[in-house]
């Protein structure tokens, strides 16, 4: 179910890139491009540091949804989906986090 709900957004991202501004804020978000949607993200970064601190288990939830939301718009901006992150995770299974770290270096 979960692994679906991030194919489903996926496919309303795509949707979103060529709907109108005026009818959708995740169409505005990709209308007024890169830069917009980085702000959105930054901002979403900083609330979910603010949440985290506060220990509010729903506003965490909340903060990293709407993160995770305006980091998939950014993939979609990209030609990215959920299915690429989901790859690359995958790939790090069975290596430790300072493997993988030295790895990126090379």
């Amino acid at each position: 179910m979960k692994q679906n709900a991030l194919k489903l957004l996926d496919e309303i991202l795509e949707q979103r890139k060529t709907a109108s501004p005026d009818e959708s804020y995740t169409a505005k978000l990709f209308s007024d491009g890169q830069d917009s949607i980085l702000k959105k993200v930054g901002e979403e970064a900083t609330e979910t540091v603010i949440a985290s601190k506060s220990g509010d288990k729903a506003e965490i939830i909340h903060e990293i949804a709407d993160l995770w939301f305006h980091t998939m718009v950014l993939l979609k901006f990209h030609d990215l989906d959920s299915d690429d992150i989901l790859k690359e995770l995958e790939s790090r299974f069975g290596l430790s986090g300072l493997e993988e770290k030295a790895n990126r270096k090379k």
